[in-house]
């Protein structure tokens, strides 16, 4: 089996936070989808589980954070600058937060981060792996 990474998040609506996920990108597997939990799909090894507040507790009796509170920091790479751009712009228009910290921008690598509807952060980011190593020997 291909080694895979399913990012757990609770959400307080699922379907407004699925319309989100899918307005950065991320497609629906209705697989592993019912009126608690979302599965969605990044690329075939990243997916994000989106759970309902009552279903999260199923898993654990930690506290869920508040939405100013910041748990992780989910890096998540992107094709070019412009889709970094695009994917805070569409956080932005479909009930989340745009660059939630100050972009960075180190020519090679360019970072902007955003939040979900629930505060879940997320830094979109390119990187040319070519000027990267050149910076970086």
């Amino acid at each position: 089996m291909t080694k895979m990474i399913f990012v757990n998040l609770p959400v307080a609506d699922l379907q407004p936070s699925m319309a989100f996920y899918e307005a950065l990108g991320f497609t629906n597997n209705p697989q592993f989808t019912d009126e608690t939990a979302a599965c969605m799909v990044w690329s075939e090894a990243i997916n994000v589980m989106l759970l309902t507040h009552d279903k999260w507790r199923t898993f654990t009796d930690r506290p869920i954070p508040p939405s100013s509170a910041s748990e992780v920091m989910l890096a998540i790479s992107c094709d070019s600058r412009d889709a970094v751009d695009a994917m805070n712009e569409a956080a932005a228009a479909n009930g989340g937060t745009a660059d939630i910290n100050p972009a960075q921008d180190y020519g090679w690598m360019y970072d902007r981060n955003l939040a979900d509807p629930d505060g879940h952060v997320w830094e979109a980011m390119w990187m040319d792996m070519e000027a990267a190593n050149a910076a970086m020997t």
